[in-house]
């Protein structure tokens, strides 16, 4: 087993440089940078300053030509755009391997204290959905196992599949019409973790607060997330059950309960682990990037998708190593879970 956990963290190098190599090049490609958006302010700002003094233009705003080659010059300097693209590649990569991620391009940060900044909140409703998607769900595919094919196994399919197919977004903008005062109930807030009196409330007032803020998006990070791990725990038991062994348990007259926990749980529980990482992943940085823009919770979510607007590479690049990297330690640590719960499974023969 430390054979493959000493592999797989020395995988993790050459896995974090294709990546980061395959996005540098899409990004860099892509037109409107951080020079020409800088540009274009810097234009628009001189045009409307001439315009309202009634003044010449300056040195380095030439009119209809535009900024002086000098000050263009000064402006790619400024982003690092002076050097070559394999130049600022390898710049990037021995600064990563120090973890410096660099400034901000926009918001005169340094990367990971926006990272760090933003992070609580990310944390904060990626756990708690996590954790209720789990509570949830896991029992919901047992039951449904359980009792396959009968009306209640029906029922709930029938809710499942809804909640499958509505979009995250299209339920946060229904929760927030109906529950935050777009024209029926004004009972949650309209967006933010917590009120801005937080810290001049009790104790009991601070979480009573924190949760009134995350009833909302939590509600619809769960609902948009629980229903394909209701059927991945159910399918998983339902394998389990019909195996040669929970034949031989019960005719040995095992309980029924001893059977399906003692027995089949822990099989069927090593595909719901080694769903872990990739779920956590989703629900932590892809799917509540859209509940944080929607509430206006100012986490991770939100950072990358205005650093995707604003060209700020140095923010894209540094959030987008840091959810890697948090990709493969969590995938590892799913497969050392699984060799736990099943010594049989060798790894190191892989």
């Amino acid at each position: 087993m430390y054979k493959y956990i000493i592999k797989r963290l020395l995988l993790i190098i050459p896995t974090l440089f294709l990546i980061l190599l395959t996005n540098f090049a899409i990004i860099q490609s892509a037109p409107g940078g951080p020079v020409e958006q800088k540009i274009a302010q810097i234009e628009q700002e001189q045009k409307q300053g001439a315009m309202e003094s009634k003044v010449t233009p300056t040195q380095n705003y030439q009119g209809s030509r535009g900024l002086s080659p000098d000050m263009v010059e000064a402006i790619k300097k400024q982003y690092g755009f002076d050097k070559s693209a394999p130049e600022r590649f390898w710049l990037m990569l021995t600064n990563y391997a120090k973890l410096d991620f660099g400034e901000s391009f926009f918001k005169g940060k340094k990367v990971t204290d926006l990272i760090l900044e933003k992070m609580p909140v990310s944390i904060s409703l990626g756990l708690w959905s996590t954790l209720l998607i789990y509570l949830i769900a896991i029992p919901l595919g047992i039951y449904k196992a359980i009792h396959h094919n009968s009306f209640a196994d029906k029922t709930t399919a029938f809710i499942l599949a809804i909640t499958y197919a509505v979009p995250v977004f299209i339920l946060a903008i229904l929760l927030l019409v109906l529950f935050a005062g777009g024209g029926y109930w004004q009972i949650f807030p309209l967006q933010g973790l917590v009120s801005e009196n937080f810290d001049e409330l009790s104790t009991f007032g601070k979480i009573k607060d924190y949760f009134w803020h995350l009833a909302l998006p939590l509600t619809a990070s769960t609902i948009g997330g629980f229903a394909g791990l209701a059927y991945l725990t159910k399918f998983s038991f339902l394998e389990e059950l019909n195996k040669q062994y929970v034949l031989t348990a019960r005719s040995k007259g095992l309980s029924e309960n001893r059977v399906l926990y003692g027995h089949v749980f822990r099989n069927a529980m090593l595909i719901i682990i080694a769903g872990i990482p990739s779920a956590v992943v989703g629900i932590f940085f892809a799917g509540n990037f859209l509940i944080e823009i929607i509430f206006n919770l100012d986490g991770l979510g939100r950072l990358g998708f205005e650093a995707t607007q604003q060209r700020d590479y140095p923010v894209i690049f540094g959030t987008l190593f840091m959810f890697t990297l948090v990709g493969l330690v969590l995938q590892l640590i799913s497969d050392i879970s699984y060799h736990l719960i099943d010594p049989r499974i060798d790894f190191e023969s892989r």
